[in-house]
């Protein structure tokens, strides 16, 4: 009943009813998702508790800190790192620019390091006052379920208090996972990647996916020896093929040593470092050995199976369009749902949550043609379908057009690198796609692509936007010649991927 109610429009009012409640919504963990359902919620004027463990060092059981992954150990802290990294290069091309840097030039991590936690400090007091501001109760404890209305949190002190809520909000996320391998306890995740008090000599990163690929060009934007081993032909399954194929290029050229169909079966400490062994029998040393070999759904301490909640497989919880669980009263978003795992989406079911629930405006989120990016060295962007998809979802032809240039910046460094650019179109109707890139500023390109795609934009209305020059976007509206024709014919019609790469 109470799911009809909300899908006919007929959601109940803050406050209106159930007033022996102590809260009208009550959010257990105060991520990018937490923080987004709760203030939006409390704007409508509902009576809005949240909770979340405070920031401190990272654990391997529990990690705390307002601003969740994306702002304490994710996103932000990884940027700052990738901007770091990538000075090293920038200096190498300044040479042939006029600048004249004689002597060696020093990196200073323990610097970085501090910059970089500084800002988080001051991140996490920021989305504390916008939680305050918005007039959301902070609790700072560990939450859990004891009932279909009740969370019950734990504070560091052992103190255990209790609220009741009309609806309680899962926004718990993801947390790093280590291979069931001998020895897993010697290597590192990228929680602890982040907060190295020693920057490595050498590195040995176990993964193909988006952590993997921008951790191996972090450190070896800064001078570590990175070996970076991966199960497939090509890191970032996924994505488009010659996209992966193009940052596979990048990383080596820039000196990692890539290991593809490669996995390690063993880490063992020794008195010269760690060493990895593969499964092809050879030993790689190195003074950290990253596993970035994927996220699981935080849930387990959440008590979820006392209350009835279903989870899945892989200990996501089950939510319906509207993000609600089989339990009425229980909601969830984010990672912890394991559906499209980027902060943005989090953020954006955090609104359709507070409009479906308090804004009488019952809303489902919106996954078509969401924009992502690894940041790489330089990065890569993409939204939309990639060609893969494309073919094998079209029942027509669909036809590629693509670049592959040499930056006009690169012409003067002599920096060796192509950047590489596609659209992919539907030849009945010309709508484009997809659209990804490899190359300097693609993230900041695709943003802009995006908006286009979510737009329905057709090739021609690309072909007749009139360039920026000298850049590299141009190149998106000045691409008229088809690289190639390729029929499709398993599906009769184009649908949307479903994307897990935050």
């Amino acid at each position: 009943m109470a799911r009809k109610m909300l899908i006919d429009g007929e959601v109940s009012q803050p406050n209106e009813e159930e007033a022996h409640y102590d809260f009208d919504l009550f959010v257990i963990g105060a991520g990018s998702g937490g923080v987004r359902a709760s203030r939006f919620s409390a704007n409508y004027g509902a009576k809005v508790g949240i909770c979340e463990l405070p920031f401190h060092p990272v654990s391997s059981e529990v990690i705390g800190g307002v601003g969740g992954t994306c702002v304490i150990r994710g996103c932000v802290p990884k940027k700052i790192l990738v901007y770091g990294a990538t000075f090293g290069g920038e200096i190498e091309d300044a040479r042939n620019y006029g600048w004249e840097v004689n002597e060696k030039v020093d990196f200073n991590w323990k610097k970085l390091l501090h910059k970089k936690t500084e800002e988080i400090h001051r991140l996490n007091g920021i989305y504390k006052r916008l939680l305050s501001n918005a007039g959301v109760k902070l609790f700072e404890g560990e939450g859990k379920l004891v009932g279909p209305n009740e969370v019950e949190v734990t504070q560091l002190d052992g103190t255990k208090l209790s609220y009741s809520a009309k609806h309680i909000l899962i926004a718990t996320g993801g947390r790093a996972q280590r291979p069931p391998i001998p020895g897993q306890e010697f290597g590192i995740t990228s929680d602890e990647a982040l907060s190295l008090e020693e920057l490595p000599k050498r590195v040995v990163v176990l993964g193909g996916g988006y952590i993997a690929v921008e951790f191996a060009s972090i450190w070896r934007g800064m001078g570590v020896a990175v070996d970076l081993c991966f199960r497939r032909e090509l890191p970032l399954r996924g994505f488009d093929d010659e996209m992966r194929a193009a940052v596979a290029r990048n990383l080596e050229s820039r000196g990692v040593n890539l290991h593809p169909r490669t996995n390690l079966t063993e880490v063992i400490k020794t008195e010269d470092g760690i060493k990895a062994i593969t499964d092809h029998g050879e030993e790689l040393i190195a003074d950290a050995v990253l596993f970035a070999t994927g996220r699981a759904p935080n849930t387990k301490r959440l008590n979820l199976g006392s209350v009835g909640v279903e989870i899945d497989k892989v200990g996501a919880i089950k939510v319906d369009e509207f993000s609600q669980t089989n339990i009425p009263s229980i909601w969830a978003i984010g990672d912890v749902t394991n559906r499209v795992n980027l902060t943005p989406v989090a953020l954006m079911e955090g609104t359709c949550f507070a409009k479906t629930v308090f804004g009488g405006e019952p809303t489902k989120a919106d996954y078509r043609d969401i924009p992502c990016a690894v940041f790489s060295i330089p990065p890569l962007a993409t939204v939309g379908l990639t060609e893969e998809e494309a073919i094998e979802q079209a029942e027509g032809d669909i036809l590629v057009f693509s670049s592959n240039f040499n930056p006009m910046k690169n012409t003067i460094s002599g920096r060796q690198e192509k950047s590489v650019m596609k659209l992919v179109v539907d030849a009945e109707s010309d709508r484009v796609l997809g659209a990804s890139m490899c190359g300097p500023d693609a993230a900041e390109i695709m943003q802009g692509i995006g908006i286009a795609l979510k737009c329905n934009a057709t090739k021609k209305q690309f072909d007749s936007t009139v360039g920026i020059h000298p850049s590299a976007a141009e190149e998106f509206v000045t691409m008229r010649s088809e690289s190639r024709r390729v029929s499709g014919a398993k599906k009769p019609k184009l649908i949307c991927k479903s994307i897990n790469h935050g």
